[in-house]
């Protein structure tokens, strides 16, 4: 359940509305949407051009880079993106800009009023919200972002976007989509239609042959990484039948995000309704910004907590495939974590990936969601041989954060024999580009960073030290009132590891420089409000 708070008392009024109404569970299934949007007539059917992005991981950054290019060309565009992170107004955008609280009260309640028998959940109430919006303001051009699976997300019903896409491919959403990948990939494709292009990144063979099943079924043409189009590393360039594009650095960090500036341009590039030049792509890859995907917080109240030359990151990702990607950009370095995780996340596999840079971890709760508790948390990854402690809010967990290391460090629990869970499941589905783990090897279950801090994906070398260095201003290091967690603790009395590698207390050092808040987009969200950097 998705659970929106606005400043608005309008606003708050409609979205207590919806609260209320909705099943409180996400449902998938079109017969819902189609009768709320005919009821409201069919404004799916009246939109600017649409390009429509699935994934596992990847999409809203996908999402982000199509709208910087666009807009580069002039263009006007309709953004349509879950979940919000801060403000329910980030969903929805209007011809560049993020939908008023005066427009968008009177439309949830609009929309509210003929949803009532429905049952319609909380997404498909937006997501007809948002289409009456797009349908009603003058744009060139809509992005729009599948919330969950494909095939039976409300956004499907989209009658003919001009192009289609899929992200990176992984497990997540288990208990709607399956728990196989190729069951996934099928149901990500399930946005298909016919003769509408599908471009996609490169995934093992079976799910690619997943993916193309269900494209030839809908008779929509496939263009896939490696099979008709390309991306150099160095230089960073795109490459397909119409020629090569030279593309700048992407404006998010990652070297995974190579792969979804290079997706967003493919996509650009295999549709014929709008003309986006090259230099409008180079432009707009480069000026991309998306909030809570590695972004440094270099200002506000939380980074104001932590000593100066610190980098403090937030990044929302959750799963395994997020935690490969942050395994490669932190090259190496040593890191203090800030989690959060929501119950339906798998967090042993998440940290089993990451245990070998994660020099002490800090749980915390994600506050309005059900969640895995702190104390949970830490025992998970105390049996992983992390120091581990629990703290009642971000602010407690960053007074922690801001204190000397205590506990092993990551070289200590290594020469102890402490690795990463055994069964963490890879990203399997990952595009097999030069210089990732291997998309059918067990090698994320024992991987250790070069020790050099430098970790090469696809020729192009990322340094947690080059890749964000943001040096922040002499610290206000007084702690809010709530912020009353003790430096030292240890990890709940239910891990079974051993005291050598566990004990919370057995060192003193120098903290880690940098500080990863991590595990969920929700909390990430809350980061943002209390840092007072709100997306716009």
């Amino acid at each position: 359940m998705d659970f929106a708070h606005s400043a608005d008392p309008a606003v708050q009024r409609q979205l207590d509305r919806l609260t209320l109404l909705s099943p409180g569970r996400d449902i998938l299934g079109l017969q819902r949407i189609t009768t709320l949007l005919a009821r409201l007539g069919d404004p799916q059917l009246r939109l600017p051009p649409a390009f429509h992005v699935a994934g596992t991981n990847g999409k809203g950054s996908t999402c982000a880079f199509l709208r910087a290019m666009l807009e580069a060309a002039g263009k006007r565009v309709h953004v349509y993106s879950s979940p919000h992170l801060v403000r329910f107004n980030e969903r929805i955008r209007l011809a560049g800009r993020l939908i008023d609280d005066a427009l968008l009260a009177p439309l949830l309640e609009e929309v509210l009023a003929v949803a009532g028998d429905l049952q319609a959940s909380f997404f498909e109430v937006t997501t007809a919200a948002a289409f009456l919006a797009f349908a009603r303001t003058p744009a060139d051009a809509c992005v729009i972002e599948v919330g969950l699976g494909g095939r039976l997300d409300a956004t499907n019903v989209i009658p003919a976007p001009v192009v289609c896409g899929i992200a990176q491919l992984g497990i997540d959403h288990q208990a709607f989509l399956g728990d196989k990948a190729e069951q996934i990939a099928a149901e990500k494709a399930g946005i298909v239609r016919a003769g509408v292009p599908l471009v996609t990144l490169a995934y093992s063979a079976s799910v690619a042959d997943s993916v193309r099943t269900v494209a030839a079924a809908a008779g929509a043409p496939v263009h896939s990484l490696g099979e008709g189009w390309t991306i150099d590393e160095q230089p960073f360039a795109y490459r397909d039948p119409f020629g090569t594009v030279p593309l700048p650095e992407p404006g998010l960090a990652g070297a995974h995000q190579h792969l979804n500036a290079a997706l967003a341009v493919a996509m650009v590039r295999h549709q014929q309704a709008i003309a986006v030049s090259d230099s409008a792509i180079a432009t707009g890859i480069a000026a991309t910004r998306w909030p809570a995907r590695l972004q440094p917080l270099d200002h506000g109240t939380l980074a104001a907590m932590l000593p100066p030359g610190t980098t403090l990151l937030l990044d929302g990702g959750h799963n395994p495939a997020a935690a490969e990607a942050l395994a490669i950009h932190l090259g190496g370095q040593h890191v203090t974590m800030i989690l959060g995780m929501l119950a339906n996340k798998d967090a042993e596999s998440f940290l089993g990936l990451l245990a070998p840079m994660i020099a002490r971890l800090v749980a915390v709760p994600v506050p309005d969601h059900d969640h895995h508790p702190p104390a949970t948390i830490a025992a998970t990854a105390a049996a992983l041989g992390i120091p581990a402690t629990t703290a009642a809010d971000l602010p407690a967990a960053l007074t922690i954060a801001a204190s000397p290391t205590t506990g092993a460090t990551a070289e200590s629990r290594e020469r102890s024999g402490a690795r990463p869970v055994a069964n963490a499941r890879p990203a399997a589905h990952m595009p097999p580009v030069a210089g990732t783990i291997p998309a059918d090897s067990a090698a994320p279950n024992g991987y250790a960073p070069p020790d050099d801090g430098v970790a090469a994906i696809g020729g192009a070398i990322q340094t947690g030290s080059t890749a964000q260095s943001n040096t922040r201003p002499p610290a206000d290091l007084s702690a809010p009132a709530a912020s009353t967690a003790p430096a030292t603790a240890t990890p709940p009395a239910t891990s079974t590891a051993p005291a050598a590698r566990t004990a919370f207390a057995a060192s003193t050092g120098p903290m880690a420089r940098t500080v990863l808040i991590a595990g969920s987009l929700y909390l990430a969200g809350v980061a943002l409000a209390l840092n007072g950097t709100p997306p716009d």
